[in-house]
């Protein structure tokens, strides 16, 4: 097997590997370093590789398999994180050249958390600067493009998390979540994306965007890999206020169970009046796999999900003013002025607006989980379009001209409002070869149901068993 190859396996095949010593860790992470080595130039995914680290950890994890002390089925697997966690020792730029310099005392919990489940880090992954855009494009640090077609997009915020695992550059990564963060990018370069329950995933360490919307997510090139990394992150975590104190859930129950007894609500036609027509064929035949398994399929209410962008965008705007307001003053001139403007934005929103938007929000939060009483899942689009060209600011959706940001992120907004898990799927490709994902959405704190309706649909299709031809 090339190095190649090992970096492609599934970590439920690498876990096998590596507890009967017949793959050695110091190997794995060498092949992943090669890898990256080989194909960086190309799709400029990281901001910092941590090779010396990882190879030290590798040799650590070698002895430690060795002497029968095994952790678990991430022992030893090399991962990587959005570089806004913080990392004990590692810069922590959060995609701002103001922060180039910023080293941490201390990990994020969820890097803790993985460090304690014996993953070893390969590095820090490319974003929008301050997590503020949906594209991976970044002027201080490079975009990150898409591996299927170096001149699209990645996706974004979190395009490094997803553009790394989609080429083969680490087996799963971290990324957050604000109005689609991990879906979008998840969904544009062809993996799994999870947005866990809000309070499911502690923040602490991670630099906030907005905090009441701001979730940690877990992107992988299978649903189970997915599974296995959200179940090493998950749980109370005292020092965070926005965690939830509550037993964390056994994420991967019933993964194998199917979706027979499973409801599915696809939102009526006002929901995809702006699809293009390759996104549109590709999540209706998805959503018609999984009535072929079993699932029964009934159309909900699509007003449900119309006012989510004008709900979310004075809180966002409030909210990572609020976060970064000082970072604004004293350094204004160096951010991305994009960035810069997004920001100054949240100086027009008034106190009576940010409130009435969070009612607004409630509001919304009461109608969609009253209509998932009747349904487990809902199955929608994440993205009206495949990834298009760097640099757009418009794109067209079979013939009509559509704002890049809205395009992406129409789709998405409503279950960071709400707080309910949310995952993006392979579902298909564009005539380009680009690829194209299917959303479904669960009830909170229901990740195993939405973790087990996506297992169904990957192993009934073949889409997560391609890869970039990088």
């Amino acid at each position: 097997m090339n190095s190649r190859e090992i970096c492609f396996l599934p970590i439920t095949t690498v876990a096998k590997l590596l507890q009967s010593r017949k793959l050695s860790p110091v190997e794995l992470v060498n092949a992943y370093i090669e890898r990256v080595d080989a194909v960086e130039g190309t799709v400029n995914a990281y901001i910092t590789v941590t090779r010396d680290e990882a190879r030290v950890a590798a040799r650590a994890v070698e002895e430690e398999i060795r002497r029968g002390q095994y952790r678990g089925p991430l022992h030893g697997v090399p991962i990587s994180v959005k570089d806004l966690f913080q990392t004990k020792g590692i810069r922590t730029t959060s995609g701002t050249e103001v922060m180039a310099e910023f080293v941490p005392s201390e990990d994020a919990t969820v890097v803790a958390r993985l460090k304690k489940a014996g993953a070893v880090f390969l590095g820090k992954l490319g974003m929008n600067e301050l997590a503020l855009g949906a594209t991976g494009e970044n002027p201080h640090y490079g975009d990150t493009v898409n591996p299927w077609d170096p001149k699209c997009i990645s996706g974004g915020s979190s395009g490094g998390s997803a553009a790394a695992t989609a080429a083969g550059e680490c087996a799963a990564a971290l990324g957050s979540d604000t109005g689609g963060s991990v879906r979008i990018p998840s969904a544009l370069c062809g993996v799994v994306g999870l947005k866990p329950t809000y309070g499911l995933v502690s923040l602490r360490g991670v630099t906030p965007l907005c905090r009441s919307l701001d979730h940690v997510g877990v992107m992988a090139r299978t649903v189970e890999d997915c599974a296995l990394v959200l179940g090493a992150i998950v749980g109370y975590d005292p020092e965070d206020t926005t965690s939830v104190d509550a037993l964390a859930p056994d994420v991967a129950a019933g993964l194998r169970d199917g979706v027979k007894s499973l409801r599915i609500g696809v939102p009526g036609e006002h929901a995809r009046d702006v699809l293009s027509s390759s996104v549109r064929d590709a999540v209706r035949q998805a959503v018609g796999v999984l009535a072929g398994l079993g699932a029964s399929v009934v159309e909900v209410p699509a007003s449900l999900l119309s006012d989510s962008v004008d709900i979310a965008l004075p809180i966002m705007r409030a909210e990572s003013l609020a976060a970064h307001g000082e970072l604004l003053r004293a350094h204004g001139s160096r951010l991305d002025p994009k960035v810069k403007q997004r920001l100054e934005a949240g100086l027009t929103v008034s106190a009576v607006d940010y409130i009435r938007a969070q009612q607004a929000r409630a509001a919304l939060t009461r109608g969609i989980r009253n209509a998932m009483h009747q349904v487990d899942l809902l199955a929608l689009p994440v993205c009206t379009v495949v990834a298009f060209e760097r640099g757009a600011s418009e794109v067209d959706v079979d013939g009509r001209k559509v704002s890049a940001i809205d395009a992406l992120t129409r789709l998405t907004r409503f279950s960071n409002l709400t707080g309910q898990p949310a995952l993006s799927i392979p579902c298909g490709f564009s005539s380009d070869g680009l690829p194209i994902g299917i959303q479904l959405v669960g009830r909170p704190f229901e990740e195993a149901t939405v973790l087990r309706a996506a297992y169904a649909y990957e192993q009934a299709t073949d889409w997560h068993q391609r890869h970039p031809r990088l």
